[in-house]
């Protein structure tokens, strides 16, 4: 499944019923952080529980990961574009939902072929394997 770069926070809750409607609470760590802010139109996408998920007696998953997960993988080669230096002097790259991959080596505007080397919940780190692609 491709993820949209405008993705602004991913949750899990559960459909209730108010009424004549249906509502998914939002949780207040979204709030929190400045992902969202209330008052505001978002457009919302359902997505179904990975069957591996165990559903609790109030309908609610009791697996899903709290935060969204790393968009790369250790090992994996990215072609990315070199959009900043960091305070090391590192080159910065951004992939999907604004997720960094530093690129030790690299120069603001450089195309450069990486292989993560290294994976956080925020960040990455990229080495070079190809200076021109």
């Amino acid at each position: 499944m491709e993820i949209s770069e405008k993705l602004l926070c991913l949750f899990s809750a559960e459909v209730s019923e108010d009424g004549d409607s249906y509502v998914v609470e939002v949780p207040r760590r979204e709030v929190d952080t400045g992902s969202i802010q209330p008052g505001e139109t978002y457009r919302v996408a359902l997505i179904a529980a990975d069957e591996s998920e165990e559903t609790s007696e109030d309908g609610g998953t009791t697996t899903a990961p709290t935060e969204p997960q790393p968009p790369v993988e250790g090992g994996e080669i990215r072609y990315v574009e070199i959009e900043d230096i960091g305070k090391q002097g590192d080159g910065i790259a951004r992939v999907e939902r604004g997720y960094v991959i530093i690129v030790p080596g690299a120069e603001i505007g450089e195309r450069v072929k990486v292989e993560i080397s290294e994976v956080k919940s925020n960040f990455a780190v990229g080495e070079i394997i190809d200076e021109e692609f």
